[in-house]
């Protein structure tokens, strides 16, 4: 893979950070996370999010051992942000860290998510628990986290602090069996465009990956119940379309670096 500009990163060229990142534990949130710790200088903080403890304790194992960069503090939460005790315990760790974190900048990645059941079509979405634990997880957890983690950090003069949602395609335009999903993806866009307006100085950024090859693209072609839905995704992978975890967050990294995006705007992997 050759690398894209910025690939090359310059140990701790950011300065001191806290960064934030849910769903750190695999796929593009993983890889995003050993893209980002070189990045961050002495006493920064690196903040993983997600379910599984043991992949997170890996990964946090990694970027500690793997020379990227002094004075790096890597901290792990195992949390299921689906459920109230879940994300409690994560909104806690944030509130524990965030206040006393070293003056600099803020970034936070909302990278958590999930499909839903895509093998069931709209008529077949009736049980309320099932929605109400879909949006929980999906809309909720973000909003929660991202309000608690701009209010723990604080406004400091001369400091920083950008949010970043991982969007999608679907935020934008609908797919047959992904009811869920893509009113999940235009739900947190529009959240955070309101977020971007209500505070001038934060930077707010949507940012749809692209299709990655991932487990969850597993999924669409194997469970979308839609024939033609599964066809397409099944010949995304077969034509070799499916973007590499590393290549689209190498984009994201890109962007943040540059900062000169419009403050709650959708930019696409393709559009750059």
């Amino acid at each position: 893979m050759e690398p894209g500009p910025g690939a090359q990163a310059v140990p701790g060229r950011w300065g001191t950070v806290v960064c934030v990142l849910t769903g750190a534990s695999r796929g593009f949130g993983r890889s995003l996370a050993r893209l980002l710790a070189p990045r961050l200088g002495e006493g920064s903080v690196l903040m993983l999010l997600a379910r599984s403890a043991a992949p997170l304790a890996e990964l946090a194992a990694e970027l500690r051992g793997g020379g990227t960069g002094a004075g790096l503090r890597v901290e792990c939460v195992a949390a299921d942000l689906g459920c109230e005790q879940g994300l409690r315990t994560a909104v806690a760790a944030l509130r524990e860290v965030l206040p006393a974190a070293p003056p600099g900048r803020l970034l936070l990645v909302n990278n958590a998510g999930s499909l839903g059941d895509i093998s069931k079509s709209f008529l077949d979405l009736t049980d309320p628990d099932e929605i109400n634990s879909y949006f929980a997880f999906n809309v909720t957890s973000a909003l929660c986290l991202t309000s608690t983690a701009l209010q723990a950090f604080g406004k400091r003069p001369g400091l920083s602090r950008t949010v970043v949602n991982i969007s999608s395609l679907c935020a934008i335009k609908p797919f047959k069996n992904w009811a869920l999903y893509c009113s999940g993806k235009a739900s947190r866009d529009m959240m955070f465009q309101v977020l971007a307006l209500e505070e001038p100085d934060v930077r707010v950024l949507n940012y749809a990956p692209g299709p990655l090859d991932t487990d969850m693209q597993l999924l669409a072609r194997t469970k979308t119940r839609d024939p033609e839905m599964r066809q397409y995704f099944q010949s995304l992978q077969e034509s070799g379309h499916l973007i590499d975890c590393t290549i689209s967050a190498q984009k994201l990294v890109n962007l943040l670096e540059e900062d000169t995006f419009s403050s709650g705007a959708h930019v696409d992997f393709y559009d750059i």
